[in-house]
């Protein structure tokens, strides 16, 4: 009955957090969110939270006190916008969680709540939960490194592998936008007038994806593209998205270097590229002193490097031990069908807590 009861909490703990949305940069709703969840902290911990104010919102950050052994570090915002909630209300039926962040990831912001509250001693312990991880973090970063620094342990609160597994090296990831600049004209009277942007562009995403190098582990993929303004004109201007991800800061500089050098076939047309590789690789040393205390708190889970960039990613550069990948076992991130397994809360803050309980004081 014991452990019912305790999934009964950690559910309505969940349900408290998804049913106030936080939508990245939407100032009013990552306020009250993040309200809410210094309130619930309080309640569960005993020792009230801190408010930070920032442009996109108040990032949460908890101590327990002591001098800082270690970081928990989450986010309380996420990629659904207002309005979510009322059409995928939070449910919990057949053994799953859903609704907007339940998975990404407001069901392992509880789960460590959970176990710092089950800690007989929590001094050395911060949690940080920011309003911005979904949208880059520009307005966090400087925070979560100082904190990671100051504690010397991160423990990375995104959804779990499959499976449950404990993500211990992550890539690289950034965004270019390529703009390719061409010349209106119509496209029936006059077509040989212009400069076609879009034919630029296709000629450009082929380039653009031979960056890629799959025995290197590097990802170069145009996503989005958006040109042209009427059927009857020739597109002055188009623009591509592109999704890059890497594992080393040699094929950082590499992606970076050969999206500078991108070159028009049109000698007439003009490339402009803009954005970078933001987010640096998470080495797999990075997580080498952490990843075998979760084995010793649950000697069946297993480490997994993932293609996915979190904050983790930044910790990690400043030569931080960081472990990440400890949140909610689910799937379907940043999707509507995104879900948690709600058996598995109980036995998720008891891996966090293990670790916790493992680490050493500073």
């Amino acid at each position: 009955m014991a452990a019912v009861a305790e999934l009964e909490v950690l559910v309505d703990d969940v349900r408290r957090l998804v049913e106030v949305e936080s939508p990245s940069l939407d100032v009013d709703a990552c306020t009250a969110s993040a309200e809410n969840l210094a309130a619930l902290i309080e309640e569960r911990t005993g020792r009230a939270a801190s408010l930070i104010d920032s442009p996109v919102g108040p990032h949460v950050h908890w101590s327990g006190g002591g001098e800082p052994s270690v970081l928990i570090l989450g986010h309380h915002d996420t990629v659904f916008p207002l309005g979510a909630l009322a059409e995928r209300p939070f449910r919990h039926a057949d053994g799953k969680l859903t609704g907007p962040g339940v998975f990404d990831m407001k069901a392992g912001i509880v789960q460590a709540i959970h176990a710092v509250a089950e800690l007989d001693d929590a001094s050395g312990v911060e949690m940080l939960f920011t309003a911005d991880e979904e949208v880059g973090s520009a307005a966090s970063r400087d925070l979560l490194e100082e904190r990671a620094q100051a504690c010397g342990n991160v423990l990375v609160l995104e959804p779990s592998g499959d499976g449950g597994a404990i993500k211990t090296g992550r890539k690289g990831a950034g965004t270019f936008e390529v703009v390719v600049h061409g010349r209106a004209s119509h496209a029936g009277l006059d077509p040989d007038a212009g400069i076609n942007s879009l034919i630029e562009a296709a000629h450009q995403v082929l380039a653009i994806a031979s960056i890629g190098d799959a025995a290197a582990g590097t990802t170069v993929t145009p996503t989005v593209a958006k040109a042209g303004t009427a059927d009857n004109v020739v597109p002055a201007e188009t623009r591509v998205r592109v999704d890059v991800r890497v594992t080393g800061p040699e094929e950082k500089d590499r992606v970076e270097a050969a999206m500078a050098a991108l070159t028009p076939v049109d000698e007439r047309a003009t490339i402009e590229v803009l954005g970078r590789i933001g987010r640096p690789p998470m080495p797999e040393s990075a997580s080498a002193t952490l990843f075998p205390l979760a084995q010793q708190a649950d000697p069946g889970v297993v480490g997994v490097a993932v293609g996915g960039a979190s904050d983790g990613n930044f910790t990690a550069a400043l030569g931080v031990p960081t472990l990440d990948g400890l949140g909610a076992v689910g799937g379907g991130a940043h999707a509507d069908h995104e879900w948690v397994d709600a058996s598995t809360l109980p036995a998720r803050v008891a891996l966090l807590r293990g670790i916790l309980e493992r680490i050493p004081a500073p």
